[in-house]
């Protein structure tokens, strides 16, 4: 803006009148010298009432790592949920009910197609042909691993061509947006205008700031709403968006593991684990629309009624990417949730078994032969993931026979070229009897070989829900649900079940692949389902406090006009894992050192602990900015010219720590004029 200024770290001021003291000389702490106006050793926190938004329709878009979907609901029909189901192209066998998260850009990086058309176009390309093109498949892994996540993050495609992941993202929500509003135009009665939509989008709960506010940007740029109208975008954790839809589940529509002993993926008695007379009612359903309508229960499902009051549940999320954790307990009678345990998890989703298999692969045939494979036929590559991916969801422990994996021919023609010897010769060679050679060109993994490639990442689940349960927050859990697509693995299914099964009940819910889009729907029509969450990390911001002998170091003495003052103390807005209820809010005031000054700039840090006293201690990290721009001061009424000299300004700034994302508010006190605030998590 031409006619403001960044203020200088300096320029806050400290009760009293007289300017805060600059930051101490040492370079990392020369963005610390504000103290507020308001100092307190903790969070003063206040409870304001919550206003509903009215909207006609919630669209919510579950943006999975392997794969995702929509599903909306009509907020005057708020108990049927329509998920979509009409997606081009598809795999034989597999339920389409998403779309694999592929999306592909033309070689002048235009949008090109999402989902199985990107993932078939590309597969048809010409080889050379295809290295033009930009295809991106799993890339939602990319946010969760970066710790640097800014607007200029990158991405790169199978081909090699790296482009901004803002512009991958915003391609591919702006694909949804069209898809969806077609769809929900289709099936209302009247004509809906832009801002009667909510949109919802799920994110990992254990994301931090920086991702989450990533997926916003990519929501404005993908013109799903305006960044003057934010309440009309909520972001959803995925796991508590599975736990809102888990309190409505009725006994027919739900897998006790507990209660069935799971054998290849099958009953004892050889049957599906599903009622069939439920899988004939959806398959009606599924013949009579492109997208499939679920109904709700309008108060908690009967599953619930063994709950005592105090009773607690754990969700596990197990997705592509991620496997999320989240500890809750239902109020009733108002049937609300309460976040027991900070959100906890990692990368430990199915992507996992897709890495082990690549790193099979490299050990038979050679590293160096498969990145030169991947770079020169694309395509094929993605040809024998697709492959892999189909038999892995029928790997199902006890299984007798071996999974046939089709090696394309061009894997075969490329491998003679480039090494002079067979596939079955190198097979031979790499001494791996868990893998054999099959004459009609395929890879035979034995059970042995499959139970190689899951062990690693279903370990990884079942110590970290172990790790969880033994928490004293934890202990004296009654159910476990499974949700996510990888919870449809028998492989998981087992392994769970064989690990925590007299523990506790585990229930697995019927589609389960589409928990979190239909509670995603449900958090959308109702956000204030959640009451009480917990804070992941430590937050608050560097200040100047007056200096005591022989309690502050002396490496952070700093003496301005006379007065000894301590720099770099961390002044806490919230603690790691304290409860924080929906509308609560931490409020500070700050006012600008110099007459005219536009702007108030003030560094967040954060700590994953809660043992830390200054900004400068391992650990605590700088990871956001609050922005407040300062309009022009209005006169006091009546003042007199010179009179006493100007008067100093408050700007109380209020911040909101139990939603999904972290918000902030201010307010100009003398005017009582809202102050333009923003909180940024992606500049660092």
């Amino acid at each position: 803006m031409a006619d403001s200024e960044q203020a200088d770290p300096n320029s806050l001021q400290v009760p009293g009148g007289t300017s805060a003291a600059p930051a101490s000389p040492a370079t990392s702490r020369n963005d610390c010298s504000i103290a507020p106006l308001t100092p307190s050793p903790s969070p003063r926190v206040e409870v304001r009432p919550r206003m509903a938004c009215p909207f006609s329709v919630v669209v919510a878009i579950d943006f999975g790592t392997t794969s995702s979907g929509y599903a909306f609901s009509f907020s005057q029909d708020s108990e049927a949920i329509h998920v979509m189901k009409r997606w081009e192209g598809g795999d034989p066998g597999v339920a389409n009910q998403k779309s694999p998260t592929c999306l592909l850009l033309t070689p002048d990086l235009r949008f090109h197609s999402f989902g199985f058309a990107a993932r078939d176009f590309y597969h048809d390309l010409d080889p050379e042909e295809a290295q033009h093109w930009l295809y991106f498949d799993k890339f939602k892994m990319k946010i969760h691993s970066t710790s640097d996540l800014t607007m200029e993050t990158e991405l790169e495609a199978v081909s090699g061509r790296r482009v901004r992941a803002i512009e991958v993202f915003a391609h591919a929500l702006h694909f949804f947006r069209e898809h969806a509003l077609k769809e929900v135009k289709d099936q209302s009665s009247s004509v809906l205008e832009g801002e009667e939509i909510r949109w919802v989008i799920t994110v990992p709960a254990v994301w931090r700031q920086p991702a989450k506010q990533f997926m916003r940007e990519a929501a404005y740029l993908a013109g799903l709403v305006s960044p003057n109208c934010p309440e009309q975008l909520l972001i959803a954790l995925e796991p508590e968006a599975a736990s809102i839809y888990c309190r409505k589940l009725r006994l027919h529509q739900v897998i006790d593991l507990s209660l069935q002993p799971i054998t290849n993926g099958l009953d004892l008695d050889g049957c599906r684990p599903f009622d069939s007379s439920f899988r004939q009612a959806r398959e009606q359903l599924r013949r009579s629309r492109h997208s499939r309508t679920f109904l709700v229960e309008s108060g908690t499902g009967e599953l619930w009624s063994e709950l005592q009051t105090g009773d607690r549940y754990i969700v596990a999320d197990c997705g592509g990417g991620t496997v999320d954790l989240t500890v809750h307990q239902i109020e009733q009678p108002q049937g609300t949730l309460k976040e027991l345990y900070k959100a906890s998890g990692g990368p430990y989703g199915a992507v996992g078994v897709d890495l082990a298999f690549e790193a099979m692969l490299c050990q038979i045939f050679g590293d160096d032969f498969i990145q030169s494979f991947k770079a020169k036929r694309p395509a094929a590559w993605v040809d024998l993931t697709i492959a892999f991916e189909a038999r892995k969801r029928t790997a199902a422990p006890g299984r007798a026979n071996a999974l046939n994996i089709s090696l394309p021919f061009s894997f075969i023609d490329y491998y003679k070229r480039h090494r002079g010897q067979s596939v079955e010769a190198a097979l031979r060679r790499s001494n791996m009897n868990i893998v054999k050679w099959s004459s009609q060109g395929m890879l035979r993994l034995t059970q042995e070989a499959m139970n190689e490639l899951f062990q690693p990442t279903i370990a990884n689940i079942v110590k970290h829900i172990e790790e969880l349960m033994a928490k004293p927050e934890v202990r004296g859990v009654r159910f476990l649900f499974l949700v996510g697509g990888f919870a449809e693995s028998p492989m998981l299914q087992k392994a769970v079940q064989k690990a925590l099964g007299r523990t506790c009940r585990i229930i697995i819910p019927h589609d389960v692949g589409l928990t979190i889009l239909k509670g995603a729907v449900l958090f959308g029509l109702d956000p204030t389902v959640v009451r009480v969450r917990r804070c992941p990390l430590t937050y608050g911001v560097g200040v100047l406090n007056r200096f005591v002998e022989g309690r502050h170091p002396r490496d952070k003495l700093l003496i301005k006009d006379g007065r000894e003052w301590c720099t770099d103390i961390l002044d806490r807005f919230v603690c790691v894992d304290q409860s924080v209820a929906l509308g609560e809010v931490v409020r500070r005031s700050y006012t600008p050192a110099r007459l005219g000054q536009r702007k108030i700039i003030i560094n967040i840090y954060c700590s994953v602990t809660d043992d830390v006293t200054y900004i400068s201690d391992p650990g605590v990290r700088r990871c956001g900015t609050i922005t407040l721009d300062l309009p022009e001061s209005l006169p006091l009424p009546g003042a007199v010219g010179g009179a006493g000299g100007p008067e100093r300004r408050e700007i109380r700034a209020t911040m909101q720590f139990g939603d999904t994302e972290i918000k902030v508010t201010a307010v100009d006190v003398m005017s009582n004029r809202s102050v333009r605030a923003s909180i940024d998590f992606l500049s660092n």
